[in-house]
């Protein structure tokens, strides 16, 4: 079994991540951290998001815009894509449903990821004018 080593950078995007409420991209990342830590390297910040998210401590979430976006937060809940802006909000359910939706289903479920997609208060707002 192969061990992994400690890395200070890892450790900084995954903190970034968690205190984010936003869902960056991996450039947003990149830009936001390399102020603290001048030596990161867009390709650091690549290999440690996949990294984190194939070991579960991160989200990657594909919405359709043709990147991927990334959620520090990793206990259940549904992501609403605006499909005006883009923008990713985070909806907390009750967990029971995540059980209810596994129950339903003859398969064994490993992940429930649920994505709903519409306007945002500010496009919806916006486009009543």
């Amino acid at each position: 079994m192969k061990t992994t080593r400690y890395s200070k950078q890892r450790e900084a995007i995954l903190l970034e991540l968690q205190n984010r409420t936003d869902h960056p991209t991996a450039d947003q990342v990149y830009y936001t951290l390399k102020q603290k830590y001048p030596e990161l390297s867009l390709g650091t910040v690549y290999r440690n998001l996949g990294f984190l998210a194939d070991n579960g401590d991160i989200l990657k979430l594909d919405v359709g815009d043709g990147t991927y976006h990334y959620d520090g937060t990793i206990t259940p809940h549904v992501h609403f894509v605006c499909s005006s802006c883009n923008e990713i909000h985070d909806i907390v359910i009750k967990e029971d449903i995540y059980q209810q939706i596994a129950d339903s289903i003859d398969h064994q479920a490993e992940k429930i990821n649920i994505t709903i997609e519409g306007q945002c208060v500010k496009c919806h707002a916006k486009s009543k004018n």
